[in-house]
């Protein structure tokens, strides 16, 4: 029997039709089921917070290891461009080879990458610890997510399972701005990387015991990882991310920059073509057909793009402008992830109410106002413009949640790695992109590293991606006005 859920087994699509037949292990126990997803829940809150409880600390890591201002946007972009070039293949790694598997050893991996960080002494070390970091997460965060969505049926239990997920990640982003704020203000800046090492490993130790019989497909064996797919869409992301980073400071005609771009188009093209001819693709061009995994997918990428500059240009403006401690700085921001957490656990009653869809309409137009009163952040002065986080906060965590859920909705159990990797890949790159265009604008409209005028407009920049949201969020929601128009 398979471990495919119901209302998945008696819903037959020529899509379903295509995929290969391979068996799966059965769902959890119930019983066990509140123990597992704990333990999944904390895993991915550790890998989430990491992307923005550092954050915090970068003034501190530019004094103490004399980075120049350009280098250290790269302990949070080099973090991203491997977390998010490797997901797919992490994802897919995890359908092939085993979830529980995968989730233990990119956890070990996380672990001790963290550890090297915390007792790095020059910037070379400390970005590459960042990178490997990320290739960690990029193996946990996709056998995680597959964890849930195979171990849960799907319809009301695995919404309200992706809907804990969701409100986990969003606390976790910015309990990271918070937590990262208290450790650097009464301890160091390590301290941030090294209270990952005893979660880490204590979770894979955990993983065997909880967790039970990994998922694995029967004919794992006989296929083939794509790694030359992996190295590819990987090359690529970094590469984009690095001319999106370098435009604004070299110039967008620079040769380096053009040359960056170019190399990043043939990289995807090779990519689509390399995919179309492997055996066992990282993704069959036949998934990107499937709306919900294609919308999901570009929402994703539009939350990951206004969230990961958000909490870097607010982090910089409340430091740097405003002069505030790093405490300080977090607590200002924590209004945002209470709201999210609210969010994700309000999310799946409200999109059984009104329908997901309905519910991205609102939450990313909820984050557009937010982003358009920031607009106006004060010179001087904590102001009550601030508090508007909280509509970010909400924009934030209903999208994630309902990307997710959008995505995975009819998929086979077979393909939710896949479809865990593709979500966390564009959520990712999306942030990647982010970290380095809304500080690029910052940079660029203020003429200086500490000017309000530019903060504002990279509040601008992120609002317009949150509307963009909106916009894809209607389209889904009302295909057929959609089309009607396109015909007219």
């Amino acid at each position: 029997m398979s471990g495919t859920a119901p209302s998945e087994t008696v819903t037959t699509t020529p899509s379903t039709l295509a995929q290969p037949k391979t068996p799966q292990t059965q769902p959890p126990h119930r019983t066990r089921r509140p123990l597992q997803l704990a333990l999944i829940l904390v895993a991915a809150f550790m890998v989430v917070l990491d992307f923005s409880i550092v954050n915090v600390a970068l003034p501190s890591i530019e004094r103490e290891l004399h980075m120049p201002p350009d280098a250290v946007q790269w302990i949070v972009t080099g973090y991203a461009i491997s977390f998010g070039g490797l997901l797919i293949l992490g994802g897919r790694a995890a359908d092939l080879l085993g979830r529980r598997r995968m989730f233990v050893i990119g956890l070990i991996a996380f672990a001790l990458a963290s550890l090297a960080g915390g007792l790095a002494q020059d910037p070379v070390l400390l970005i590459t610890a960042r990178v490997i970091q990320g290739a960690g997460a990029a193996i946990v965060a996709p056998a995680a997510l597959s964890l849930i969505t195979t171990s849960f049926p799907e319809g009301p239990e695995r919404t309200r399972a992706i809907g804990l997920y969701g409100a986990i990640s969003s606390v976790g982003f910015v309990s990271g701005q918070v937590l990262g704020g208290v450790l650097v203000q009464f301890t160091s800046w390590r301290a941030v990387f090294l209270v990952n090492v005893p979660v880490g490993l204590a979770a894979a130790a955990l993983a065997p015991a909880i967790l039970g019989t990994a998922a694995k497909t029967a004919s794992s064996t006989a296929r083939r990882m794509d790694i030359r797919g992996a190295l590819l869409i990987t090359s690529a992301v970094a590469l984009i991310v690095f001319a999106v980073s370098q435009g604004v400071v070299l110039g967008w005609t620079s040769p380096l920059v053009i040359v960056a771009i170019a190399t990043a188009a043939a990289a995807t093209v090779a990519f689509m073509k390399a995919e179309t001819k492997h055996p066992d693709p990282l993704i069959r061009m036949s998934l990107l057909h499937r709306p919900g995994l294609r919308d999901g997918s570009t929402l994703s990428f539009l939350l990951g793009l206004w969230n990961g500059g958000e909490m870097l240009i607010l982090s910089l403006y409340l430091q740097q402008v405003l002069h505030e401690s790093p405490l300080f700085t977090g607590l200002a921001i924590a209004p945002q992830g209470v709201v999210g957490f609210a969010m994700g656990m309000l999310g799946p009653r409200l999109a059984r109410r009104i329908g997901v869809k309905r519910l991205l309409v609102l939450t990313a137009a909820a984050a557009a106002i937010g982003f358009a009163v920031l607009t106006r952040l004060p010179a001087g002065g904590y102001s009550p413009v601030l508090l508007v986080v909280t509509l970010i906060g909400l924009g934030t965590a209903g999208t994630a949640f309902g990307s997710v859920v959008l995505a995975s909705r009819g998929m086979a159990d077979a393909d939710q790695g896949l479809v865990g990797g593709m979500i966390n890949t564009s959520r990712q790159i999306g942030a990647a992109v982010g970290a380095a265009l809304l500080p690029a604008v910052a940079e660029a409209v203020s003429r200086g590293p500490a000017g309000v005028s530019g903060d504002r407009a990279a509040m601008l920049a992120a609002g317009l991606a949150a509307a963009a949201a909106t916009a894809v969020a209607w389209h889904a929601a009302h295909p057929a006005s959609a089309r009607a128009r396109t015909a007219s």
